[in-house]
Formats: structure tokens, sequence, C-alpha cells
């Protein structure tokens, strides 16, 4: 009986062992995204802070001579 409770508790099932190493592989994958995620997003970073001077409004060039009149 003990052996049979031992083999129940304690011993390695293969499904787990294999659902173990499946969730280590995700995690190792995970970790690489991250890591890779927060390399872009420190180049993005230092981009705009390269163009903070610039403003998105002085590149946008409008013609107020064709203005549309407003809806009433």
């Amino acid at each position: 009986m003990a052996k049979a409770l031992l083999g129940y508790v304690g011993g390695s099932d293969p499904r787990l062992l294999a659902e173990m190493r499946r969730l280590q592989q995700r995690v190792q994958d995970l970790e690489s995204e991250l890591v890779r995620i927060q390399s872009e997003n420190d180049t993005l970073s230092a981009a705009v802070a390269q163009h903070q001077g610039d403003s998105l409004l002085d590149s946008i060039e409008l013609d107020v001579t064709k203005a549309e009149p407003a809806l009433t």
C-alpha cells in the first residue's frame, strides 16, 4: 500500500514532467520576448528624445485660404 501511495503522490508522472518542461520553455520564450521588446522600446525612446524639439503640428501645413465654412 505504501508503494502505491508513493507512486501516486511522489512518483515522476511523464505527463507532469512534460508539462513542466513545456512551461519552462514558455517562460524562456517570454523572457526572450521581453528583452527584445525592451530593446526596441529603448531604441524608440532614444529616437523620440532626439526629435523632441520637432513638433508634429509644425510638420503639418494648412492652407487656410481654402478653409470650408463650418456647419451650422
